[in-house]
């Protein structure tokens, strides 16, 4: 069988899926398409002999499209999440799932009355090799329980202008937010963000670096590095200490050199290279699974729990200066995800 799929937006992460299911993955084909861009959807339609729908919701309604891909802007990810559970669709949706924890919420009890599992998100990190190896190396006890947890999300550099306020939050840390409660298997309970000196290349309306300091309900301590205009390269950083050793992220594969009186290696500059490979796991499961009828990846649940937490280390940001923990607070998971 093949899984026959629908795409609501064709900007770049649109594409990418779009080219990996029909030219590096197996099991479904993308049939139909939509995006606000009539001459880009055209042009994307025509390369995959896609059919061209007006709206997302057409896309939803096709009886020759059995599953959704939502990558469309994100202010849009909540309406059309919605309408492919009420028509009963597997949907995965880039993140944000909604852009408020509200939104995330209502789609939960959308999927919860609907009585069967359609929603994964998409927080790619968790199909990465290397924190597969960290989390298997953490399950097994190979250095005991976790205590506690240093990790940095570095960009080489941010658009001026196009990112700015709470955006290292949602737009950046909002991946280690995900893929940390994944890694311990723990929930956070506070948050607490401080301002480190500023770099000079950060805009006026950015504190960069930020620091984030997150307590789980095991008593994990966590701290988090955002720094979006490191310069030096895309760097993604996590070591687990625990009681009786120490774990790092493996890096990236690259060559070992020594050359003109220099021990080197090079560093990753574009963040989509360093998750390429993550990124065809993860959207290959979703095909694998969605053929079985399950949901396995990242659930609305860790959606809404994720949004609750950014909204909380927001929050914190905006109260560095006090020094405020904010309080993470969430109802209990419901049966329905466990």
């Amino acid at each position: 069988m093949t899984l026959r799929v629908g795409v609501i937006g064709t900007g770049a992460i649109g594409q990418e899926h779009i080219h990996r299911i029909t030219n590096k993955l197996t099991g479904a084909k993308v049939v139909a398409v939509i995006d606000v861009n009539k001459e880009q959807v055209q042009a994307v339609a025509e390369k995959i002999d896609a059919k061209i729908y007006e709206t997302g919701h057409d896309v939803i309604k096709a009886e020759d499209v059995d599953a959704i891909i939502v990558t469309s802007w994100g202010p849009t990810h909540e309406e059309f999440v919605l309408a492919s559970i009420a028509a009963g669709k597997p949907v995965f949706c880039e993140k944000p799932l909604a852009v408020t924890a509200e939104g995330c919420k209502r789609i939960v009890d959308a999927e919860i009355a609907h009585g069967k599992k359609l929603v994964q998100v998409g927080f790619m990190r968790r199909y990465d090799e290397s924190y597969r190896l960290l989390k298997e190396t953490i399950d097994n006890q190979r250095i005991g329980e976790p205590l506690i947890v240093h990790c940095a999300h570095r960009n080489p550099s941010v658009p001026q202008g196009l990112y700015y306020g709470a955006m290292p939050i949602v737009d950046t840390f909002i991946h280690e937010i995900d893929v940390l409660r994944w890694l311990l298997n723990d929930d956070y309970v506070s948050v607490q963000a401080i301002s480190p000196r500023k770099t000079r290349d950060a805009a006026e309306d950015l504190q960069d670096p930020l620091m984030v300091l997150l307590e789980t309900k095991k008593g994990i301590r966590i701290n988090g590095e955002i720094f979006v205009n490191c310069r030096y390269g895309y760097d993604i950083q996590c070591q687990v200490v625990g009681e009786t050793g120490v774990a790092n992220l493996p890096e990236p594969m690259s060559v070992l050199m020594r050359s003109e009186a220099k021990l080197s290696t090079d560093i990753l500059v574009d963040w989509k290279k360093r998750f390429i490979d993550a990124f065809d796991v993860e959207i290959q499961e979703w095909i694998n699974d969605t053929l079985k009828g399950e949901v396995n990846g990242p659930s609305a649940w860790d959606g809404y729990f994720a949004a609750v937490t950014a909204d909380a280390c927001v929050e914190a940001m905006e109260a560095m200066n006090s020094g405020k923990i904010v309080p993470i607070s969430m109802p209990e998971c419901p049966k329905f995800y466990l």
